[in-house]
């Protein structure tokens, strides 16, 4: 089996309230999936060819992360964003069933008469965890602002059983009741934001900070053991005991 990682992207979508901080996209992925079944997660998932086809006019080297994370979104959840111009809720459903049938993503946009906005992405972090001897995956995290209206995501059962909206902090909170499960790179991610009032405040702090690859190591601490990332990225925490990590 390849050493490679897998390459995929993951959009953090971010929906500002009147009162309160803002809520995030998230989903709960089916229990029966390979990798993080069962986990809380963002949207997202592998990057394809056609994704990388699809990006090739607009000239940026992340390009194909960006259509695959808009596209997953899309899929798993039936809320859209980086497309222009917005599509109904009715017709955004439409675009769901047919991605879900194996339709291309390019087709389906060049029939309904809609381009890719891949700019209103904003790169976030870059993670490439060596948990997974079997499945690695280089993943490219974005942040973007939720389309304007009342979005209630829909889901795909085989692949998500289920997508919230959630401030960080109650996705966080959900883990502490023991209502979820989260993934390593998913809860700093979720600290990293829960620190911030806005999307402007989310998206400053995205653009603060270097996209480094972050491959979080092993370290010793007064005789326990700790996974550990930079200290420079972002992250408020940075450690996390070895025996308390659920690898999904």
């Amino acid at each position: 089996m390849s050493d490679e990682p897998i390459p995929a992207a993951t959009l953090v979508l971010v929906r500002d309230r009147d009162r309160g901080p803002p809520e995030l996209l998230m989903v709960e992925r089916a229990s029966g999936m390979a990798f993080a079944g069962g986990a809380l997660v963002f949207p997202g998932g592998r990057i394809d060819d056609a994704d990388r086809e699809l990006a090739g006019r607009f000239g940026l080297a992340d390009g194909g992360a960006r259509v695959a994370a808009i596209r997953e979104t899309l899929e798993e959840t039936a809320v859209t964003v980086g497309i222009a111009p917005l599509p109904s809720c009715a017709d955004t459903l439409a675009l769901q069933r047919a991605l879900v049938a194996d339709r291309p993503f390019g087709e389906l946009l060049g029939k309904s008469g809609l381009e890719l906005d891949l700019e209103s992405l904003t790169p976030l972090a870059r993670w490439l965890p060596n948990f997974h001897v079997t499945r690695r995956f280089d993943t490219l995290f974005f942040i973007a602002a939720a389309p304007a209206g009342e979005w209630q995501p829909s889901v795909i059962t085989t692949e998500c059983s289920g997508a919230f909206w959630l401030t960080a902090a109650e996705a966080l909170e959900r883990e502490c009741s023991g209502d979820a499960r989260l993934i390593f790179p998913t809860r700093r991610n979720l600290e990293r934001l829960a620190g911030h009032d806005s999307f402007a405040a989310m998206r400053a702090d995205a653009l603060a900070h270097p996209i480094d690859p972050i491959t979080p190591w092993v370290e010793e601490h007064g005789g326990e053991r700790f996974i550990t990332i930079p200290g420079d990225l972002g992250y408020p925490v940075t450690r996390e005991k070895l025996d308390d990590l659920w690898r999904g």
